[in-house]
């Protein structure tokens, strides 16, 4: 089985009490922390499988009974006709605001010297 290094941010708490019961069954973190994802994968999995299943077949049964959805365009087109866009048909003014934190850095970083 290969293994992929990951990062991952866990409480303080949770990380003190790995750390306490790895000492006391003489097991490495690393492999607790596996056996635990495994277990929640192996108690969730179904459970999701179950939930995407119904999803897939909700959406079949929706395809057949309106397979070129003809009665949610409809439904899309009777709704924009109704609602009143109070800026349809103006030209709207976006005001940009300048970029906070790591992205404002990396954008300045990008600046051409000369600009």
């Amino acid at each position: 089985m290969t293994r992929q290094a990951s990062t991952f941010r866990i409480e303080t708490k949770l990380q003190t009490a790995l750390r306490t019961l790895s000492k006391i069954a003489r097991r490495p973190m690393n492999r607790l922390v596996n056996e635990a994802v495994e277990l929640y994968l192996r108690q969730h999995g179904p459970e999701v499988e179950r939930d995407l299943e119904a999803s897939l077949s909700s959406l079949r049964a929706y395809r057949q009974r309106d397979p070129n959805f003809e009665r949610a365009i409809e439904a899309f087109v009777e709704a924009e006709a109704k609602l009143k866009d109070p800026v349809e048909g103006r030209p709207v003014k976006v005001e940009r605001r300048p970029a906070k934190g790591r992205t404002r850095q990396r954008r300045q970083s990008q600046r051409p010297l000369n600009a």
